[in-house]
């Protein structure tokens, strides 16, 4: 850490060990305490936040929950070596792939929400959803809705309670419907509580939401998804290629 005391802020109405463990939470994910380092002494964070004891306490426990640090007895609090959880698109098709698997918890045919009724511009009332939580050696990844219009799913794989060997891209392909493109709009909220239980989210963790609408070659909308991840678990990446100049 570098400077001189951070007092609490008037404008951050977040009580102050939420205030503290966003701070030393930040100062990991930039690299200033790297993967194995001791963080500083209780008293040395505590004149360093101006805070009470009982308060450092709190945010050292809640970064324990998240999985950013950990304790050894008479040692201290170490930095956990954690690199951000990517999920590859082929964990969806072949979920052992990377250890991955997942749970199916519903399938249905049902009136989809307003925002996937409209991004599967279908004209259709019902829609056919099948609702998963994906994991990772036992533990809880992703939380997803995938919506399907009724008249592609209705009688295929995609509308049985069971798991689909190549994915539902092999079952839409085989009935005219091969893939042509992916559009992901991202955002970040605070957990329902099915998603806080149903992903194990430590407290005050926020959620990556993904909402991804597939179309098939012929430019019609065939899967609409909603994938939920805990963001301390994961980081989105982009990448593009930029041309040289002619």
């Amino acid at each position: 850490m570098n400077g001189g005391a951070i007092v609490a802020s008037a404008g951050d109405g977040r009580p102050r060990h939420e205030q503290i463990a966003a701070d030393i939470r930040a100062q990991i994910m930039a690299g200033e305490f790297p993967p194995g380092t001791q963080l500083p002494s209780i008293p040395t964070l505590v004149a360093r936040y101006q805070a009470a004891t009982a308060t450092v306490q709190r945010a050292l426990g809640a970064l324990k929950a998240e999985g950013s640090v950990y304790s050894e007895t008479g040692r201290g609090v170490y930095v956990r070596d954690r690199q951000p959880l990517v999920v590859e698109a082929a964990a969806y098709i072949t979920p052992t792939q990377g250890g991955y698997e997942y749970r199916l918890i519903d399938v249905a045919e049902v009136v989809p929400p307003g925002e996937v009724a409209q991004a599967l511009d279908s004209g259709e009332d019902l829609a056919v959803m099948r609702h998963r939580l994906l994991l990772r050696g036992n533990e809880p990844v992703e939380l997803s809705w995938s919506y399907y219009p009724a008249t592609i799913a209705r009688g295929t794989e995609l509308a049985r309670r069971r798991k689909i060997a190549g994915g539902a891209a092999r079952v839409l392909a085989d009935n005219g419907h091969r893939q042509r493109d992916l559009h992901d709009r991202i955002s970040a909220r605070m957990p329902t509580t099915e998603e806080v239980e149903a992903l194990a989210l430590p407290p005050y963790v926020p959620v990556i939401r993904q909402f991804r609408v597939i179309r098939d070659e012929s430019g019609r909308p065939v899967e609409v998804s909603i994938l939920i991840k805990g963001s301390h678990l994961h980081e989105l990446q982009h990448r593009q290629d930029i041309p040289p100049e002619s």
